[in-house]
């Protein structure tokens, strides 16, 4: 079953220099029917304008990850971690026992697209952690490329919970089938561009959930960059965020 949700569902949070869409409840955004799917809580669609950003700020228990499509976003953290992430870049940070970070557009001219996303993680109160990897266009074309996972590895980053994120890129004629444990979920987010998943069509901003499929196949791209994530079979009551 894949139960689609379409970009203009999501929530939005427009503060001039950010404009935000929640996939899932967030903020002042909450809709009972959306409060995370299994341990993925957050999807966050940010574009922030030049200069700006999101000061110093606390959390904790939580993996965040930063998945950036345009621009460059610049990130510092109590733990001493300084970078700057460009598209194909993604980061995560373990938040654990607590953790202050920032997040700001260092460019006086051009906006940053990027995706936050928030996991759940399997244990609390462990010791925060920062992680950051550069995965090539050229392993995503027509290819779901595995990004995150429990074990990390091959240039992935290690999640703190048992859930695996690919990412890919697809256009034209260029097509995959990936197989799924049916008694897993999993969650289709289209970042950018447009595709079709066992006959639906998704564009930029549309998601879904999934239970009970064998194989999702990615057909008919336009420019489409899509993630996916594969996750613990669990109905999980989130607080809101």
């Amino acid at each position: 079953m894949i139960e689609q949700r379409l970009s203009e569902q999501r929530g939005l949070g427009d503060h001039g220099w950010l404009n935000s869409h929640h996939t899932f409840s967030f903020a002042s955004y909450f809709d009972p029917k959306q409060v995370g799917f299994s341990d993925l809580l957050v999807i966050n669609d940010d574009r922030v304008a030049a200069s700006r950003g999101f000061g110093a700020h606390p959390h904790s228990n939580m993996e965040i990850i930063s998945y950036v499509l345009e621009g460059e976003l610049a990130h510092k953290d109590s733990m001493g971690t300084g970078s700057v992430i460009v598209p194909g870049d993604v980061q995560l940070m373990s938040a654990g026992s607590g953790v202050t970070h920032s997040e700001f557009n260092n460019s006086t001219t051009d906006g940053v697209h990027f995706l936050q996303i928030w996991i759940v993680p399997a244990e609390n109160g462990t010791q925060p952690g920062y992680q950051q990897v550069s995965v090539a266009d050229a392993e995503k074309r027509g290819n779901l490329r595995l990004i995150a996972s429990p074990t990390g590895g091959d240039n992935a980053l290690r999640v703190r919970q048992d859930i695996k994120i690919y990412s890919g890129l697809f256009d034209g004629a260029e097509q995959q089938t990936i197989a799924l444990d049916p008694e897993r979920y999993a969650y289709i987010h289209v970042a950018r561009g447009s595709v079709t998943v066992n006959g639906i069509s998704f564009k930029a901003g549309d998601g879904a959930r999934v239970r009970n499929e064998a194989s999702l196949t990615f057909t008919d791209g336009d420019q489409a960059e899509v993630l996916l994530f594969d996750l613990r079979p669990v109905e999980v009551n989130h607080p809101k965020r």
